[in-house]
């Protein structure tokens, strides 16, 4: 027998994409110089990081661009996402390096990472110290990897003649994309408008509220990212006007909200948002649990109930839609509600959102099936399929679900132990690595809201950067790298 021509893997292509995300990265850098220049700041690190990012980037893409075969199979996709997000946090630890704001490696990846997967994690002790220049370099990784780089690439791909559905599929958050329109090129570019138009949008209506240009697009950036990052070290508690308060609120309901459905909402289509039984229960969740919060933290503190109010709102909104952002320290109020706020960071937020975690859709089908496996052992001959905006969920994506559960439930127990082996107590060890593989931020413990994650050893923090890779992509498409038979030859 003669032996197969065919290739595992396209080499060739998945470097010149590689290059193309660090080409973009690269650009994105320098977006932070007119900041240092404004604010006679050192803007050489920034340069100097563009320019090598860049340079590196487009001499991956140019030494590979003449290639024949340009088909880019599924397993190239989970290849190109993975490698692309890792060398991505690995090029974007460079300003930190070089204008010293974080002076060894480790620490820097860990911001890096905890950027580009939007989890908001932080190891800087004096937020307002750092250059200006590099705070919005920091909030910019947030922004870039809310909707994922490589969506804004697949726009660009069809143009390069590669194709990008495979990276798609790859990247996009939750059980499967749903595309607004045909062609996967017109779906990216109509994700970023809506992103963007967003940020545009909250930026000038924070700016509405007496808050700086400066801080204005830093948070609007991390806000539609429902990344966390802010300018402040104090995050969003910095700020006690409730105006600003609510304009956040609604900007990371949105962002924690399908931008399929927001689109919908955008073309006046409301029927089909409420129609739609994940966005209903993302708000149901939402209402009911504010309103209990409210009352508890309202006769546990009597400073009011516009401020229980806003403060539970805030924080339920906030730890749901994995944004992060923190405004009253919620391991402060009652042990119940620490617990409750514990157990919000396994929800997440819509699938098709810039939110991380399980997803609401995921919850909703494992509970369903839950229930109708009561029914099936009274009726063993009767087919009950689990139904989702009355409609039958095919049964392989229950089965992605529970899978999905058991993958996370795991990852989180071994996690847990990993991260007590570091020294840590169990309840910082627990809060860790929950807010790091459901990509929140702040935890419990010594990482809760009021703290970060500085004082975690350097193995504790390659470990949470692990874990936030891992829940950024969905599990699947890290640990898939991991099975031996994808690298073998099909």
């Amino acid at each position: 027998m003669g032996r197969s021509n065919k290739k595992n893997f396209n080499g060739k292509v998945i470097i010149g994409i590689l290059g193309i995300l660090l080409t973009i990265n690269g650009l994105f850098m320098l977006l932070g110089l007119p900041f240092s220049i404004f604010f006679k700041e050192d803007w050489m690190p920034l340069l100097v990081s563009g320019i090598v990012t860049a340079g590196i980037g487009f001499t991956l893409y140019f030494t590979t661009r003449k290639v024949e075969n340009r088909e880019l199979k599924k397993k190239d996709g989970y290849l190109v996402v993975s490698l692309g997000w890792m060398s991505m946090a690995f090029f974007g630890t460079l300003p930190y390096l070089l204008s010293g704001e974080i002076s060894n490696f480790t620490d820097a990846f860990f911001e890096t990472m905890s950027g580009f997967t939007t989890t908001g994690a932080s190891v800087l002790n004096d937020i307002e110290s750092v250059d200006k220049g590099i705070l919005f370099w920091r909030s910019l990784t947030q922004w870039i990897g809310g909707m994922g780089i490589i969506v804004l690439t697949v726009a660009i791909l069809p143009l390069l003649g590669i194709g990008g559905m495979q990276l798609f599929v790859a990247e996009a958050p939750g059980i499967s994309p749903d595309k607004l329109k045909p062609r996967i090129k017109e779906t990216a570019k109509r994700l970023w408008l809506i992103y963007l138009g967003l940020t545009v949008l909250e930026t000038i209506l924070l700016m509405f509220g007496s808050m700086p240009f400066y801080d204005a697009l830093n948070h609007s950036l991390t806000t539609m990212a429902t990344g966390g990052f802010s300018t402040k070290q104090d995050s969003m508690a910095y700020y006690s006007s409730p105006y600003i308060q609510y304009v956040v609120i609604i900007f990371m309901f949105l962002a924690g909200t399908s931008f399929t459905i927001t689109y919908f909402g955008l073309k006046g289509k409301f029927q089909k948002v409420w129609n739609n039984e994940e966005f209903r229960k993302y708000s149901y969740v939402c209402i009911i649990f504010t309103i209990l919060i409210s009352f508890i933290v309202f006769s546990e503190d009597w400073n009011g109930f516009e401020k229980a109010f806003r403060d539970a709102l805030f924080q339920v909104v906030s730890i749901v839609t994995t944004t992060g952002f923190v405004s009253a320290d919620y391991t402060n109020w009652t042990p119940f509600l620490t617990i409750l706020f514990f157990v919000f960071m396994f929800m997440g937020g819509s699938a098709g959102s810039t939110a991380g975690g399980v997803k609401i859709v995921r919850h909703i089908i494992l509970f369903k099936n839950s229930f109708l496996e009561l029914k099936r052992q009274l009726h063993p001959s009767a087919v009950i399929p689990v139904r989702l905006n009355d409609k039958a969920v095919h049964q392989d994506i229950t089965f992605h679900v529970l899978a999905f559960m058991m993958l996370y439930l795991s990852i989180f127990a071994t996690g847990c132990i990993a991260m007590s082996m570091t020294g840590v107590d169990f309840v910082t060890a627990a809060g860790a690595v929950a807010t790091s593989l459901g990509n929140i931020g702040p935890g419990l413990g010594s990482v809760g809201p009021m703290d970060n994650f500085a004082n975690i050893t350097p193995a504790g923090k390659w470990l949470l950067s692990v874990l936030m890779l891992l829940g950024r992509l969905e599990l699947f498409t890290v640990l898939m790298l991991f099975n031996p038979y994808f690298w073998k030859k099909v």
